[in-house]
């Protein structure tokens, strides 16, 4: 199998992610690793509600402290590496500070994180996170506090030394590691092109230039055939409550998600090639900021999940951000309805099935898509006639961190 190869980049670092060849005897040492980790985690969830019963503050430092307690009183517990215990309570730290931040913001219930809850055996993957003073990398090799060595299967070489780790084991019983380093900027040459971008259902990204327009992969549709007849087949050997689950049921449920996860690598290259290709040709994009969360409860929800619009504009992005291109995020409101000539709004919005633009004010005519890329380039300055940087008023404009 190919290696994954993964970057993404956020608040100045880069991830660079690798398959790993773990030994039984590895494998033995990792799972037992995470069971001391997944013990804490249960703890400090089980520390922090009674804490709250009682009116107590739970921080960090009374988690540290707790962990100090429980490595002292548990021979078990000090077998394992301090390091992952100790990156599992900054996790879970990090996880409840989010919680009660979104509690205190008042936000509504389905936009608040949830409290860390209990993470049960069957339910949770191997994920165990390392600083420096937890690895090491040598002759090639990874080796983990605990006296684990792993054998990486190296891709491609790391441009500088990680300051952590994380390995984990994906749901196909797949080990990684994610390597955190230091994020470069890879300047591209200047090109003095610019460019718009609208996300759609019928194409997934429609352009001001017409060699860069997207069409709509349909990876999940090619695949549809495939995936139902292995849920079938998990449906007729689907165990009795109580029952364990039969080979074959086990092997069905293997092949399902074996085509699930090659979909979502599909997605993924499509998205990062495309996005490569529109960076590397232009100094400047603005793209327009699309949440495409309410289409899941609309009549094109499974087109729309299979154009993975959200996985292709985080691309974008993040392309953008390494090789130093400017890229704007434009907020989405009336660009249906405004003309990108004229800049006249239409009284009504425009029905789905209108894929014509026809403006009433300056009778400028061309495709509804079209247009809307346009339009973005208007409301980020970009058009000739801003080429200074100068935007037009009003128009709304939020920059990429």
């Amino acid at each position: 199998m190919t290696t994954q190869q993964q970057e993404t980049q956020d608040a100045g670092c880069a991830r660079y992610v690798y398959r790993l060849r773990v030994s039984a005897t590895a494998e033995k040492l990792l799972t037992g690793e995470w069971g001391r980790c997944r013990w804490i985690w249960n703890e400090c969830v089980a520390r922090s509600k009674k804490a709250f019963a009682d009116g107590e503050t739970c921080g960090p430092a009374r988690l540290d402290k707790t962990l100090t307690e429980a490595r002292a009183g548990n021979a078990w517990l000090r077998e394992g590496s301090s390091v992952p215990q100790q990156q599992i309570i900054r996790d879970f730290g990090r996880s409840r500070a989010k919680a009660l931040k979104d509690i205190k913001a008042g936000l509504p219930m389905r936009r608040r994180a949830g409290m860390p809850g209990h993470k049960k055996l069957k339910d949770s993957g191997p994920s165990l996170n390392y600083t420096r003073r937890g690895f090491r990398l040598k002759d090639g090799r990874l080796h983990l506090a605990g006296g684990i060595s792993l054998t990486v299967v190296w891709s491609r070489q790391l441009p500088a030394g990680p300051s952590s780790v994380r390995v984990y084991r994906d749901s196909l019983g797949h080990w990684y590691a994610s390597f955190v380093l230091p994020a470069e900027v890879q300047p591209l040459p200047r090109t003095g092109a610019v460019i718009g971008i609208d996300w759609g259902v019928t194409e997934l990204a429609t352009t001001t230039s017409d060699a860069h327009d997207l069409p709509h992969p349909q990876h999940g549709r090619k695949a549809a055939g495939k995936l139902a007849r292995y849920q079938r087949m998990m449906s007729r050997r689907k165990p009795h409550r109580g029952q364990a689950a039969s080979k074959g049921y086990r092997r069905a449920q293997r092949q399902a998600a074996k085509l699930h996860r090659k979909i979502a690598r599909q997605r993924q290259d499509t998205g990062r090639k495309w996005a490569k290709a529109v960076v590397r040709d232009h100094d400047a994009i603005a793209v327009e900021d699309f949440r495409p969360k309410f289409l899941a409860k609309s009549s094109t929800a499974r087109k729309a999940a299979d154009a993975a619009i959200g996985a292709t504009k985080k691309a974008l992005i993040e392309m953008g951000r390494k090789h130093g291109r400017a890229v704007h995020l434009v907020n989405p409101a009336h660009t249906t309805m405004d003309c990108a000539r004229c800049g006249a709004r239409a009284k009504h919005a425009l029905l789905l099935s209108e894929r014509t633009y026809t403006c009433t004010a300056c009778g400028a005519l061309s495709p509804r898509d079209k247009n809307s890329a346009s339009v973005m380039l208007v409301r980020a300055g970009l058009t000739p006639a801003g080429a200074e940087g100068a935007r037009p008023s009003g128009a709304l404009l939020q920059r990429a961190a």
